[in-house]
């Protein structure tokens, strides 16, 4: 294997080995409140600024200066106030992990019944200053190709920015990277983040998988309830969103309350039956 090779499999193992340590769930020693990732020291050097924290509830800088993929000048306020928003911070010339996520998320859009651009939007940002709308626009095209649903292209935001920009973004959402200039590649988390319509941090979820009933979940919780079903609301009211784990379980008080609820309807409409049945047998024959 040649020297150039080789740098470039160690970069690519770090990437990897970033996204290792920081998708695990918050759990075990070393872990502290609001981190989804080991503390910096007990971090190997070229990890020590990479990692997950957690700022659910905060506010995402409506002012930040980016370009979308045609590179029209946008602020961040441009897609707020309208609907949920789901966010995810990538650069586009990344080797593996950010393609991963990717894919992973469209491949979750793709089963929800709700439609990128109607119910919700989602903001693809690219953490590299590099990086150009040209790229975004690659990137675009062929994640809306594979998802493949009409009006997602007005919902669907693949963005680029200034380094103060991003700085910004990334600090605000806790999303913690690195740059390696021997290889030209970034050690980063893998994670996205589901917005309010007012860009307020409401919920993260780790790794390269996402399931698609979470996902839901999260999006009607953040336009608080003003997307979904009355079956959804029933689900909410049974499951909760820990943060730690980045998933929704099961409230058993709740279920049992509702079980038992269900039980005693279902056992009123059966006496009912019985009594209008045993009504009908006792009144007299017509002569």
């Amino acid at each position: 294997m040649s020297k150039k090779a080789l740098v470039n499999s160690k970069g690519i193992l770090t990437t990897i080995f970033a996204a290792l340590l920081v998708s695990a769930p918050a759990s075990g020693q070393g872990m502290t409140k609001g981190m989804m990732s080991p503390p910096a020291s007990v971090r190997p050097p070229g990890l020590k600024n990479v990692g997950i924290e957690q700022h659910l509830d905060e506010q995402i800088p409506p002012h930040l200066n980016f370009s979308d993929e045609s590179g029209r000048p946008i602020r961040l306020r441009d897609y707020f106030g309208k609907k949920p928003m789901i966010l995810n911070l990538v650069y586009y010339n990344c080797p593996m992990l950010c393609g991963e996520v990717l894919s992973a998320l469209e491949s979750s859009l793709r089963v929800l019944k709700f439609d990128v651009g109607k119910e919700f939007d989602v903001l693809t940002v690219s953490f590299d200053p590099r990086e150009t709308p040209d790229m975004a626009t690659k990137k675009k095209a062929e994640f809306l190709k594979r998802y493949g649903r009409p009006g997602a292209a007005e919902g669907w935001h693949f963005l680029t920015g200034p380094q103060e920009s991003i700085d910004a973004l990334t600090k605000a959402a806790g999303f913690q990277y690195q740059y390696d200039p021997k290889t030209g590649q970034f050690a980063h988390a893998t994670a996205i983040i589901v917005l309010t319509p007012e860009g307020k941090i409401a919920q993260y979820y780790y790794g390269v998988e996402y399931a698609p009933k979470d996902l839901r979940l999260g999006l009607i919780q953040a336009s608080e309830n003003k997307i979904g079903t009355l079956a959804d609301q029933v689900l909410l009211y049974c499951y909760h969103y820990d943060p730690t784990t980045g998933k929704y379980g099961a409230i058993i008080s709740r279920v049992l309350q509702l079980s038992a609820l269900a039980t005693i309807l279902a056992l009123g409409i059966f006496m009912a039956v019985l009594i209008r049945l045993g009504s009908g047998h006792n009144e007299p024959a017509a002569r």
